[in-house]
């Protein structure tokens, strides 16, 4: 809240409508309700997401769930001015945001932006976020292949019908995305890829206190904000001009 013209009044309903809309709230819709400009809101709803974003250093154990997953629209939906200019269109996964998420059953959830989905990026982040010997269970993505050499390893083959084998399957980590993008598409209608971690720290902490009602998510959110700051021009990138 440092050095925002917006009095406490506007930004205690703010942050209470950002932790308990399962699908996400709009910047329009907040500012319609607090009777403020919509991109004051969105400035507002941004700094939210930064203050309730996790941080820890603790490892998930137990057992844990990993998959990856990208972010927007098929090319061919796409306005002709945003389509590559060759007469040659990459198809499948080109122009989106790569994610990754891990779950710990019956616990936390931690997502991230990644640059690819290659073995060399994701493998590291599963070392540093799961404790050794942990039971992981994964999609059959070779990127994942090694992790047998450090956890209690098994996977499911999506691409033979395969969901499901005994307590190995990813259904947790799939629920999550299958939220997460329904609130992209069905209330953000569209987000910026710079932006993705800020969005992926909302719904992980809606997620991750969702045993808690209402009352219980802002009485844990409100102690996150002190100590952390996002001015505007670091939001849109001008800090970095």
């Amino acid at each position: 809240m440092e050095d925002s013209p917006l009095p406490i009044t506007k930004w205690v309903p703010a942050i209470w409508f950002i932790l308990n809309h399962k699908n996400g709230v709009s910047s329009y819709e907040v500012g319609r309700a607090l009777g403020i400009h919509q991109g004051s809101a969105w400035f507002m709803m941004h700094r939210i997401r930064k203050a309730i974003s996790n941080g820890s250093f603790t490892k998930l154990s137990g057992t844990v769930e990993v998959d990856e997953t990208f972010l927007g629209g098929k090319l061919q939906f796409k306005h002709k001015s945003k389509l590559p200019s060759s007469s040659f269109r990459p198809r499948g996964h080109a122009g989106k945001t790569a994610v990754m998420g891990m779950v710990e059953r019956g616990g936390e959830f931690r997502g991230m932006v990644v640059d690819n989905v290659k073995r060399a990026t994701l493998e590291p982040k599963v070392l540093a976020n799961v404790e050794h010997g942990t039971t992981v269970y994964t999609d059959s993505l070779m990127s994942y292949y090694n992790l047998k050499d450090v956890f209690n390893h098994s996977w499911v083959d999506h691409s033979k019908g395969q969901y499901v084998n005994g307590a190995s399957h990813t259904n947790s980590v799939e629920n999550f995305w299958s939220v997460f993008k329904r609130s992209i598409k069905g209330t953000y209608i569209h987000i910026a890829s710079f932006h993705t971690d800020r969005y992926l720290d909302e719904q992980a902490f809606r997620y991750n206190y969702r045993k808690l009602d209402d009352a219980g998510r802002f009485e844990i959110a409100m102690p996150k904000i002190f100590g952390k700051r996002l001015t505007y021009a670091e939001l849109t990138g001008k800090s970095l001009q």
